[in-house]
């Protein structure tokens, strides 16, 4: 009875802290979505210490796998990790302002393709691919237009969301575990026998 229970307890305490790991990053987008331009630079100093770190731990693999075929093959890689990084460190704006432009484009080839797409093909979800290509293509208008000012915001906006959904989404499955948990903590008090009631042996059962 009690190992249930401590089991129970266990799983509740662990989706409450999933659930507060996503309330943190609701707090977090939502303070990106007020400040872009920090959230902007965040995102890309994250995104270059990543590379660095992946470089690093490709670079120590690659040197422990020597002799191998794929040596120089992971050497080169991860210098080009480790060097990506060590250019996104010290020059977040002008990073910002590359993959602002690179986004700007998939926006607008995206957009042209399903537009064109649509035309062409006239499948049953015509008017939804339209609306999907209409809207990548004026999306990607906006951040060209207004590019490199766009680079203050765009990646930010994006990185921010980004957070801020998944923060939800951690929300959801916290609450709604710790709702199953109790179901079916409550379920199995229900079902278990009471500690006052004598347990009765397959003979007297019988009579």
């Amino acid at each position: 009875m009690n190992e249930p229970t401590a089991e129970g307890r266990k799983l509740s305490r662990s989706f409450g802290w999933l659930a507060l790991l996503g309330a943190l990053l609701v707090i977090a987008g939502i303070t990106g979505l007020v400040y872009t331009g920090v959230a902007t630079l965040t995102s890309m100093l994250l995104f270059g210490w990543l590379l660095l770190v992946g470089g690093l731990v490709g670079l120590l693999h690659a040197i422990e796998s020597r002799g191998t075929n794929y040596f120089w093959l992971g050497v080169v890689v991860a210098a080009l990790n480790i060097a990506a990084g060590v250019v996104v460190i010290k020059h977040p704006e002008g990073t910002a302002e590359a993959l602002t432009m690179f986004a700007a484009l998939l926006f607008l080839t995206g957009g042209v393709f399903r537009l064109v797409g649509s035309v062409v093909v006239r499948g049953p979800q015509m008017g939804w691919t339209l609306l999907q290509g209409a809207f990548g293509l004026l999306l990607g208008l906006l951040v060209l237009f207004d590019w490199p000012h766009s680079s203050l915001y765009v990646l930010g906006c994006f990185f921010s969301l980004a957070l801020l959904f998944d923060g939800l989404g951690l929300i959801a499955i916290g609450i709604g575990g710790r709702r199953i948990v109790s179901m079916v903590s409550e379920r199995l008090d229900e079902t278990a026998p009471t500690s006052d009631e004598p347990i009765k042996s397959p003979e007297e059962e019988q009579k």
